[in-house]
């Protein structure tokens, strides 16, 4: 497994995946533009990309396979300096890619980054309270269940409750 940041010569991988995995992405995130798939878009993402890694704000990651092939992607985002020094971890897996470590994975090689590299001290999470998957993810990971926030995110079209997640620096897992 390879974390990498996003090129655009990844478009057409990131393209076929996410249409694949459109019906079993769609419950678990935002809902996508008419366009989402597109070069365009694609490209418009990457630069919103630029932007964020140089204003330490974000930093996105494609996941892959040690063969090379594109499997998902992860994203450390909402990074907040000052007394918080804490981020938001954001995750997706193609639809055959799931089940198979390759996310949990990416989240232990993530943590030295986001606790050494970045020097910050926790990273929050959030899922929806069915999505049994992540919830498997996140606590193997190390993360700990802090809360339920009512209405936290706008996913597939509504605004739905979210368990929260934290891990942090003092967990000892980086």
């Amino acid at each position: 497994m390879k974390l990498r940041t996003p090129q655009m010569a990844d478009y057409p991988a990131w393209s076929q995946l996410r249409e694949e995995s459109r019906a079993f992405l769609q419950p678990w995130e935002p809902t996508w533009p008419a366009d989402d798939v597109s070069r365009l878009a694609f490209r418009k993402r990457l630069k919103r990309y630029v932007r964020e890694l140089e204003s330490d704000q974000a930093y996105p990651f494609f996941v892959f396979r040690a063969d090379g092939a594109l499997v998902g992607g992860v994203t450390v985002s909402q990074i907040r300096r000052g007394v918080s020094q804490t981020c938001s971890l954001g995750y997706w897996m193609g639809a055959g890619h799931a089940g198979r470590g390759h996310m949990s994975a990416a989240v232990k090689a993530l943590a030295p980054f986001v606790f050494q590299t970045l020097k910050l001290r926790r990273v929050e999470a959030a899922c929806l309270p069915h999505n049994q998957a992540s919830i498997r993810l996140l606590e193997k990971s190390g993360f700990k269940r802090e809360g339920y926030a009512r209405e936290y995110l706008c996913i597939d079209g509504r605004w739905q409750d979210h368990l929260l997640y934290a891990l942090l620096r003092s967990d000892g897992v980086s």
